[in-house]
């Protein structure tokens, strides 16, 4: 039997927020690993610019991160265990099931312009 499609149940604007946050954890200059195996600290958020912000070389509408800023989506994050609150403001631990989750929707909100 094939894997069951977001098997946590999670919303729209709770898998395009932690959609979000697995491209963070991918950016060097912004994310480290954490203190658990397989974890990723992100060390900042976006701060959209007009209608759109810059991900490493892709772009984000800025309607698809509107649960960046959402504390209800991030308390739903944190309850199924996808991330935790990082030590500092503005920053959060992408837990390994976080970072593993298959939300589909990477290449519907990251916009990459092939070069």
């Amino acid at each position: 039997m094939p894997p069951k499609r977001n098997p946590l149940g999670l919303n729209t604007l709770q898998l395009k927020t932690l959609t979000l946050l697995q491209a963070l954890a991918q950016l060097p200059e912004i994310s480290q690993p954490g203190e658990e195996p397989g974890s990723v600290l992100v060390n900042g958020l976006p701060s959209p610019h007009g209608d759109h912000f810059h991900l490493g070389d892709a772009v984000v509408a800025s309607r698809d991160a509107t649960g960046l800023r959402n504390p209800s989506v991030w308390a739903a994050l944190v309850r199924k265990g996808l991330v935790r609150p990082g030590s500092a403001p503005g920053t959060a631990l992408v837990t390994p099931l976080g970072v593993g989750y298959e939300t589909g929707l990477a290449q519907a909100i990251l916009h990459r312009a092939p070069h």
